[in-house]
């Protein structure tokens, strides 16, 4: 274990099986959980994974429940759920391979590697791959890996070259993480350009980020004077999943900012409540999550924006 990383797992099998349970979007679920409480009944649960921080940025790790506040569309909620893990996630790499990242790969793969050696050992990965192209790294046979050689040559197996379909690409590892035997999902984008080959629209994406359970970290490595540079996008799609959007000025920065994020991840708490508003299918819900703490003077928490349901046909 990575130092500096939390220990306390707590029971894994309980939390487990709660996150197994989907974030959002899901029909009703029966389910039992003997643990500090029971669930018998039939409910749709919302998951969060919440990062808090203080007012110098560093992670929060001491809270407890009565500590945070949960309120979907301006009404407070009552948490079912309340962990704080360091549960073993589904990560995909969503690398950009357009003409402009020839010269940034080699620090993009140190990143990459970098990201490994912190996250959790059981952890597993794949890469999506992208210019007006979309494509898996590894190999057809293999749908993911924990392995640092085998995850340097699944974002070497493609050529850099041609136009940027980012669009595509995160709905494509967005639906890849389906597949995966892991409690929760993150994407880690890094693009140094806008899209400008994709099929699919931003509103489309943002709808699919929605309606998903996955977190959305982008790193946009661009060049000042890049007339494509579009760091709205990441932003938009961090927010609304919540992750967070990295700009970093040097390229040598990758690799930090890499394991800035391995760390978060392993450091969030788990927040679970049952709406107590009214139902309403294809209406989008609010989340905001605050904390507060007589050990800190200021304390922010990032969680998803939100969530929608799809409509029932």
């Amino acid at each position: 274990m990575a130092a500096g990383v939390p220990a306390d797992r707590g029971d894994m099998k309980s939390v487990g099986l709660l996150l197994l349970l989907s974030l959002i979007g899901r029909d009703s679920w029966a389910f039992a959980i003997q643990d500090e409480f029971q669930i018998s009944v039939n409910v749709d649960l919302v998951v969060l994974n919440a990062t808090v921080r203080d007012r110098n940025g560093r992670l929060v790790g001491n809270l407890a429940e009565q500590d945070f506040s949960v309120m979907e569309d301006g009404k407070a909620q009552t948490l079912k759920v309340f962990r704080r893990e360091d549960l073993p996630v589904t990560v995909g790499m969503v690398i950009d391979h357009s003409g402009s990242m020839k010269s940034k790969l080699e620090n993009v793969i140190a990143a990459a590697l970098q990201f490994l050696e912190f996250s959790n050992p059981d952890d597993q990965l794949f890469v999506v791959n992208f210019n007006e192209g979309v494509s898996f790294g590894l190999p057809l046979a293999m749908e993911f890996t924990s392995s640092p050689s085998q995850l340097k040559a699944a974002i070497l197996g493609a050529p850099t070259t041609g136009k940027t379909a980012l669009y595509d690409a995160i709905t494509l590892a967005l639906k890849r993480l389906d597949y995966g035997k892991r409690d929760r999902n993150v994407l880690l984008v890094v693009s140094d350009g806008a899209d400008n080959a994709s099929r699919m629209s931003l509103d489309e994406l943002l709808k699919i980020a929605g309606q998903s359970s996955a977190m959305i970290y982008a790193i946009g490595i661009f060049a000042p004077e890049d007339p494509d540079r579009n760091p709205e996008v990441l932003r938009k799609l961090a927010q609304a999943t919540g992750g967070e959007a990295f700009f970093p000025k040097k390229l040598e920065d990758l690799a930090a900012i890499c394991e800035r994020i391995a760390r978060e991840i392993r450091s969030q708490y788990i927040l679970g409540y049952i709406p107590n508003n009214p139902e309403r299918a294809g209406h989008y819900r609010r989340i905001r999550v605050a904390a507060k703490s007589e050990a800190y003077e200021k304390l922010s928490v990032r969680t998803r924006a939100g969530y929608s349901k799809e409509e029932k046909k």
